[in-house]
This record gives structure tokens, sequence and C-alpha cells, in this order.
């Protein structure tokens, strides 16, 4: 099977976690070193992870870095015959006095839609709540995201700290989202929280982010492939944030045995130094070089995706190959 030639579709990728090197050097003014945006195997935990958020986050706070940042992000996944991409990014992280809510997610999606033309992928924008914002902030947000909603916004999401901000706080968020009709996937299960991965189900979540805490229960897994709901694994991160050690402990067989929907992502192409190529290609090595899986993990992707068009597309897509 060659991988690196097949269609390709990315539902969790975090745009502050991919920013290139050369971005982020020329936002900056000077250079950096790669073990200053990425993280080590001595990694311990998903907080010390999210440490190297801070330096890509920096250039991303006025609308000339947050459209380059945008623009070249589709520029690099374009290499890997990238034909769909959901990026997400917290828009509140780069709003200030300066620069509205509505700025930061207009120049992210004029930067996405010019790449678009120029390299001939889709792509929809995640906007993420953040666990450690006052439900005031969430909501400003989500009110603000909304005007976008069908104009390059395709759905909600809340990221951050799950380990420290429970997602049964967010309860009024989540009802004003399906309120308003704004889909939404929550980060679930990353750090062994089961209640969380149940409390995303009670919500209506569309998708969840991770879910490995699901494992644990045999009951929720059947609830999770009754309602088809997507879970977004990330392989490289999920080992690197320690939400699992070994393969043996990794739940992706388990998933698929059990129906669920799962998808392959790369979270963060720069933190986990890491491609959609060589995700895949870790699955499949890993697996028995099971092509029917993979096909079949690519064909979840499309069907959970929050652009409707995108199944069809992908099924076109596949029959070139």
């Amino acid at each position: 099977m060659n991988i690196e030639q097949l269609p390709k579709i990315d539902l969790h990728c975090h745009l502050d976690g991919s920013l290139t090197k050369a971005v982020i050097e020329r936002r900056l003014g000077r250079p950096v070193s790669e073990d200053m945006l990425t993280v080590s195997e001595e990694c311990r935990s998903l907080t010390e992870y999210l440490e190297k958020f801070d330096l890509p986050l920096k250039c991303l706070q006025d609308a000339e870095g947050l459209e380059e940042g945008a623009y070249t992000f589709v520029q690099e996944i374009a290499k890997e015959n990238m034909k769909y991409i959901e990026v997400r990014f917290a828009p509140m992280l780069s709003a200030h006095e300066h620069l509205s809510c509505g700025e930061v997610i207009e120049a992210v999606r004029k930067g996405m839609e010019r790449a678009k033309e120029d390299f001939k992928v889709r792509y929809g924008i995640i906007v993420c709540a953040m666990r450690n914002h006052t439900v005031e902030q969430n909501m400003e947000m989500l009110a603000c995201a909304k005007q976008y909603l069908g104009k390059g916004v395709c759905a909600l999401d809340l990221a951050g700290d799950e380990s420290a901000f429970p997602t049964k706080n967010f309860r009024k968020l989540f009802w004003e989202a399906k309120r308003i009709g704004m889909p939404f996937t929550i980060h679930s299960g990353e750090t062994g929280n089961l209640e969380n991965v149940r409390e995303a189900l009670e919500l209506g979540a569309r998708r969840i982010g991770h879910g490995i805490a699901l494992k644990q229960d045999p009951e929720l897994m059947k609830a999770y492939a009754e309602a088809g709901i997507g879970v977004e694994m990330c392989p490289t991160s999920n080992f690197q944030t320690k939400a699992v050690r070994t393969w043996e402990e990794y739940p992706l067989r388990q998933f698929v045995d059990a129906g669920i929907k799962v998808s392959i992502n790369t979270d963060n192409r720069t933190v986990s130094s890491t491609t959609m190529t060589k995700e895949l290609i870790k699955i499949y090595e890993q697996y028995g070089r099971d092509e029917e899986l993979i096909l079949a993990l690519l064909c979840n992707a499309a069907e959970t995706a929050f652009d409707p068009e995108i199944k069809e597309l992908f099924k076109r897509e596949k029959k070139e190959v």
C-alpha cells in the first residue's frame, strides 16, 4: 500500500501546535531550536506537552501572523495529498485590545481560503473554547464564531487541561451551541477521565478528541457506536502525553471492533513532529499491514467530518488512487 499517495483527511489538528519552524522564526525575528518547538521522548504528561504552545502563540497575536500561519499550514499539508482538513484553534488566545475575536477568526479564514485556492485543500475551522477560561469568555467567543458558521467555521471544541477542568463545568456552553445550531467535538478521555467521555455523549457531541478512557466501559463504547459518534485518535500525541504507554494499551482495534467510527489524526504536527503520512504508516506497520484498516479509518474520517460533502468527495478520490 502506497500510503504517501492516499487521499487524506485530518479532523484533529491544532493550528498553533502545527506552525512551521520557518514561520515561527520569521514572526519572532530570531532562530529557534527544534527542542523549543517539539516535545521530547521524556515528556511526562499532557500538562507538560501543553507548555510547547507558548512560543507559537506569540506568533498569532496579529492578523498578519494568523493569516500567514494558516496559509503556510495548508501549504505544508498539501504535500501529503490532503483533501480535507479541519483545523482548530482558540480565538480568545489571540484576541486582545487591539484585535477582536471576529478579526482573529477572519484572519485565519482569509489565510485558509487563500490557501484553498492555491493548493486545492478543502477546510473547516473548529473554534476552541478553553477549559481555563471563564464561562463569560467562552460564551463571548461562541457568540462571535456563530457569525462565521458556514463561512469557514464548521464546529466548536473544548480544549486545554482536561485533568484540571472537567467537562461538566461547561454544560452551559454546549447547551448554547446546540441552541444556535453549532455542532461540536470535545477533547474527552485523553487523561483517563471516563466521566468526561460520558458527559460528551450526554451533551450531544458529534465527535470526541482522543477518547482513550472510553476503553474502560464496554457499555459506553456500545453507546458511542450506536450513536455514530466519531473518535479522533492521535497516536503519536497519545503516547507523548502518556495517555497510553504501550501499543498493547492502545484501544484502536478495540474501538474499531466495537463499531466506533475511529479516525487517525495528527493533533499537533510541529509539537509532535508528525504528519498524516507518518501516523498512517505507524498504524499500518503496527497492525499487521492491514490495508482494509487504513481505508476504513480514512472512510470514518470522511463520514464524521463536519462538512457533509466530504464523504462523497472521498469516495471519488479513493477510486482514483
